[in-house]
């Protein structure tokens, strides 16, 4: 009985591993710059700097108030060979960036910078909600 539970304690874990990979998502990241305000979630009301607007690819203006873990992957291009710091950054979705936005999450030029070069412009990324 003791081995039987060990293997169903086993594939319960690696179940929940699983789930946890699954919710990692890649695409890319660009940048703006301020002034912030008014955003397309809450107007005028000041959320600070660690914050980001979402496109049409993860949700749009669905995902208003969500926060995402954003980590620099690489390069999207030849100008900047390692644009990445190793660093991630937590930000909150405040405005919407329209259909033609270059990323799928474009990021406070505040928030970019933590992540990554600026002159690279565009990075690939790793994003968690």
């Amino acid at each position: 009985m003791g081995v039987g539970m060990g293997v169903v304690m086993m594939m319960v874990g690696m179940v929940i591993c699983l789930a946890t990979v699954a919710h990692a998502a890649q695409g890319t990241a660009t940048y703006y710059g301020p002034p912030y305000l008014p955003s397309a979630c809450y107007g005028n009301q000041d959320k600070g700097v660690m914050i980001a607007a979402a496109s049409d690819a993860i949700g749009g203006k669905a995902t208003c108030g969500r926060n995402y873990k954003v980590t620099c992957t690489g390069r999207t291009n030849q100008g900047v060979l390692h644009p990445c710091t190793g660093k991630s950054v937590v930000v909150t979705i405040v405005d919407y960036c329209p259909p033609g936005c270059r990323g799928t999450i474009d990021l406070s030029q505040d928030a970019f910078a933590i992540i990554a070069d600026r002159n690279a412009g565009k990075v690939n990324i790793e994003y968690t909600q």
